[in-house]
């Protein structure tokens, strides 16, 4: 049987351009092949997100699904953590989201987890479905999987509001930007349980992105949450991604927030009442983290980066809560997975407990550690990288830099250190820097690295 070759195959999921790397025919294959991989003990949940193509690609994964013999629930237009909510519910044998996260809109995409959001990525499956589809080793059951559709948002919205106590938060004033994509009819479902007043911005689902792609990392796509901050006055502006398992703050001057800092404040707020618990986070920037959760009685554990790695350490360490920089956070009480709803709730939660504005809880935290923000240095291909991020390692650990190698390759000395590391999906270096308290110091080793890459 013939297959299908298409480099939307990644390290994580699949992503690619409709019609030409991704098509309903592909999709029909990857549920097929889903199902011969995983052989789900259960129904498999299958939710999509905004964009023009994901309703066709998600009735061809079903229909794929159910003519390999396996059940569906349609849970419909939700965000990704939603479908990790439903697979880790009783009786679900899997899970898988159409979605291609902040891509335009023309591209599509698909997320792949086991019973109880157990992620498949790389190296825990998606290869050998990638294999399946391309060699066509795929086969009918003789029987006929059945797909019937669910409501899960009630259950869900109850998993997260356990994680504040809604009567107890002051009034504040928030600006939320869904950017179009899936998060505006779940922040409205969440908003009738609390005493927040919302300006909300970008609030329909319109899979065309009439705004902008929703990606709040770029910084030209910070302003329109920015601006509303300052026009509306409010405490606190959020910004999701398209499938809303990322959001983004910026504080009551419309400043954005680094998500290191993030780290560290819901580290702080999650062993508020569990001191001793294991914290994960990721080798980038880490400082601030190991401080922060020392401090408040925790453990801190360092892991490489990405949602497969900090999931299966969180699982082996049964960690309460592991953070990365990139503003995903990840919670012990949401089966380990990633949420994007359950961070706005937090902040709601640790302003009105501690009494102080967003800006002020972190501006400690930026003195102490000041931090380069993630700096993409574009390279002409994989060697390139590997060239530059060898020269650099052999250049500082001759100056008598600390070496780690968890992920990619970190040097620390006493006042200040940094991460660099390939990116997984495009031909750039991502390089981090941090300092103890030095701003000046800062400048100076961003730009040396940044010299050093580019020559």
């Amino acid at each position: 049987m013939s297959g299908h070759t298409t480099k939307a195959f990644g390290s994580y999921d699949v992503r690619g351009r409709i019609p030409d790397e991704l098509n309903e025919e592909i999709v029909y294959d990857i549920g097929r092949a889903y199902a011969k991989l995983v052989r789900p003990q259960g129904p498999v949940a299958v939710g999509h997100d905004v964009r023009p193509s994901s309703p066709e690609l998600s009735e061809a994964l079903i229909r794929g699904l159910n003519d390999a013999g396996a059940d569906a629930i349609d849970i419909g237009l939700v965000g990704t953590e939603i479908v990790y909510f439903a697979s880790a519910q009783d009786g679900v044998g899997g899970g898988i989201m159409v979605t291609a996260s902040h891509n335009p809109s023309d591209y599509n995409g698909l997320k792949f987890v086991r019973s109880n959001a157990v992620p498949i990525s790389g190296d825990s499956g998606l290869r050998d479905i990638e294999r399946m589809v391309a060699e066509g080793d795929l086969e009918n059951a003789a029987r006929t999987g059945s797909v019937r559709t669910e409501d899960v948002r009630e259950a869900y919205i109850a998993c997260v509001l356990n994680f504040i106590e809604p009567a107890e938060l002051e009034p504040l004033h928030f600006v939320v930007n869904a950017g179009n994509g899936c998060a505006g009819p779940f922040i409205d479902l969440i908003a009738r349980r609390l005493p927040l007043r919302l300006t909300k911005i970008d609030h329909e689902p319109d899979g065309s992105f009439p705004h902008g792609v929703p990606n709040p990392l770029r910084p030209g796509n910070r302003e329109r949450t920015a601006d509303a901050v300052r026009q509306s006055g409010a405490s606190v502006g959020v910004a999701w991604d398209g499938d809303f398992d990322r959001c983004f703050f910026f504080d009551e001057d419309a400043r954005f927030i680094e998500g290191y800092y993030l780290v560290g404040l819901f580290a702080e707020r999650m062993l508020r009442d569990r001191p001793g618990e294991r914290i994960i986070h990721d080798p980038r920037l880490v400082w601030n983290t190991i401080e922060v959760v020392t401090q408040a009685g925790g453990i801190p554990v360092q892991c490489k980066t990405g949602h497969a790695f900090i999931k299966e350490r969180m699982r082996a360490e049964d960690a309460i809560y592991g953070g990365e920089m990139s503003a995903h956070h990840y919670f012990r009480d949401f089966h380990y997975a990633d949420s994007g709803m359950i961070p706005w709730l937090l902040v709601a939660d640790i302003i009105t407990k501690r009494r102080r504005p967003l800006g002020e809880l972190v501006a400690e935290m930026e003195e102490r550690f000041p931090c380069s923000g993630e700096i993409n240095l574009a390279v002409s291909d994989s060697d390139a990288q590997r060239a530059a991020i060898e020269e650099a390692r052999r250049r500082y650990e001759g100056a008598g830099g600390v070496v780690d190698t968890t992920d990619g390759v970190s040097v620390a000395f006493d006042c200040w250190r940094f991460n660099l590391r390939a990116s997984n999906t495009e031909p750039v270096i991502r390089l981090n820097v941090e300092t103890r308290g030095d701003r000046d110091l800062l400048e100076e080793k961003t730009a040396q690295i940044v010299g050093l890459i580019e020559s």
